[in-house]
């Protein structure tokens, strides 16, 4: 997973996490470099200090109780027994060398044997001539035991350098080591305890921090067009949270005034199509009513032997007109007006054979799965729903050999299972989109009202519709309608 993809509340925890482990390896770095250094330092200083005092005790013992000369090829004599004692004494290993670098004398003794250089190195030798105080030291690790050794001139009376001394001894860093170690040990448990707290501290931190972003985010998935949406108040929010809010809420606002406004919009664009409909619908039966009172002005004679015939035919056509106007205002009202749902336990069995009794077409067929069903339910608004579609499934059926319709009841677990099958010329891909639309319709008669009012009765008992259809084969719809 990339960092990028991860919560802002656990970047901010593994950020405080990272931060406290990083700081605890570098002081602990830090501590262990600065050990060293000082362990360094330490023994630096200890062997300029032992080479003070050898020195010191060389020089006395040249000035005042020595009685060979001071020269090269005296310096085993010189030193015979001398260099023991100051050995002893100083608790270091002292060899002296020729100035071609030879051993010639050593405070080394027993069965083992020294591991001092029996000849200097010219490396050695060009270091102490170099050096301007004649002094060279040399660092390093023999069986596990790490040395120190130090070479300076030996001088005479007149500083001129006949010999040279050489101090080793043994670096022995074990209480510093142990030292070292307990204080680590001591470090690690205060950082060990310190990174356990900073955890828990991270944790609620980054909870804190995020908290008023979890609420921000969550009023922000709750925002929707169609309802009212709540501010957010935040009574202890940062400047940048607080800002944060502060756009979600001035955004809010013009949120309301833009679904108010749309709202409206979209009234006046329904009554304004409303009104389209309901015209054109109108004009319809008008247009023949005027053209069929004009010809009876027309030709109208009192003495006509077939007077009556013909004022019959005029006042049926007018009769006809008239109810086809009275089928348009009550197919709107019916729509615009739904009225209000009055639950009792009915059989929806005969409910559906109530509905079908008002058709005549012998090609419907009933098949109930029960004999009885019962479910609470308003009884006018379920024949409304099996009479509109069984009205739309006859009117899709016209011009079709062998015109079959089936209508089906069940229980669908606690559910009411209406189905409504027909083998008509289906729906296309394009107009199964707006089938429940109000006023839209594929025929060239009826306002598009009747799968629309379908939709708002199922909808209204909290149902659902739904439909399979294809071109030339047929059409099923399905109504689900809860039991209580």
């Amino acid at each position: 997973m990339k960092i990028k993809q991860l919560s802002l509340r656990i970047r901010i925890f593994l950020a405080m996490i990272l931060l406290i482990l990083f700081s605890t390896i570098l002081i602990g770095s830090v501590t262990i470099y600065q050990y060293k250094e000082q362990t360094e330092e330490y023994n630096k200083g200890r062997l300029e200090r032992k080479e003070e005092s050898v020195n010191a005790a060389i020089n006395y013992w040249l000035n005042s109780g020595n009685t060979f000369p001071l020269e090269t090829k005296n310096l085993p004599y010189i030193f015979k027994d001398k260099i023991y004692e100051i050995s002893n004494i100083e608790k270091s290993e002292i060899n002296i060398y020729d100035l071609d670098g030879n051993l010639v004398k050593s405070s080394h003794s027993g069965f083992v044997k020294s591991d001092a250089p029996v000849k200097l190195s010219d490396t050695i030798l060009a270091a102490i001539s170099n050096n301007v105080e004649h002094i060279y030291v040399n660092i390093k690790t023999i069986n596990e035991n790490s040395f120190q050794s130090s070479f300076s001139y030996i001088t005479d009376n007149k500083f001129k350098p006949f010999g040279i001394l050489n101090i080793r001894y043994i670096q022995d860093n074990t209480e510093q080591d142990k030292d070292l170690k307990d204080f680590l040990y001591r470090l690690g448990m205060v950082y060990f305890f310190m990174f356990v707290f900073a955890i828990l501290l991270a944790y609620f931190l980054s909870s804190y921090i995020t908290r008023s972003l979890k609420a921000i985010t969550e009023k922000i998935s709750q925002t929707r067009l169609s309802k009212r949406n709540e501010k957010i108040i935040l009574s202890d929010s940062s400047t940048e949270i607080g800002t944060l809010v502060n756009a979600y809420n001035e955004m809010i606002d013009e949120l309301e005034e833009s679904a108010v406004k749309l709202a409206k919009g979209e009234r006046e664009q329904a009554w304004r199509e409303m009104a389209k409909q309901i015209a054109h619908e109108i004009k319809n039966p008008l247009t023949p009513m005027r053209l069929t009172v004009q010809s009876f002005q027309r030709k109208f004679n009192p003495d006509d032997p077939n007077i009556y015939d013909k004022i019959d035919e005029f006042s049926k056509m007018l009769i006809q007109q008239i109810d086809s106007l009275s089928t348009i205002a009550s197919a709107f009202s019916n729509f615009a007006n739904m009225p209000a749902q009055n639950r009792e336990e009915i059989d929806i069995v005969e409910v559906v054979k109530q509905a079908l009794d008002i058709f005549a077409e012998d090609y419907i067929s009933f098949f109930p799965k029960q004999k009885h069903i019962i479910a609470k339910l308003d009884k006018t608004q379920v024949i409304r729903i099996v009479t509109n579609l069984v009205k739309n499934a006859t009117q899709s059926l016209e011009n079709v050999e062998n015109r079959k319709l089936e209508v089906t009841v069940s229980e669908d677990n606690e559910n009411i299972c209406i189905i409504v099958a027909d083998n008509g010329k289906g729906i296309s891909e394009l107009d199964s989109e707006r089938v429940f639309e109000p006023q839209f319709t594929t025929k060239t008669s009826g306002m598009g009202l009747g799968l629309a009012m379908v939709k708002n009765i199922v909808d209204a008992h909290n149902g659902s519709v739904t439909f399979t259809s294809q071109i030339n084969i047929g059409t099923v719809f399905k109504v689900k309608l809860p039991k209580n």
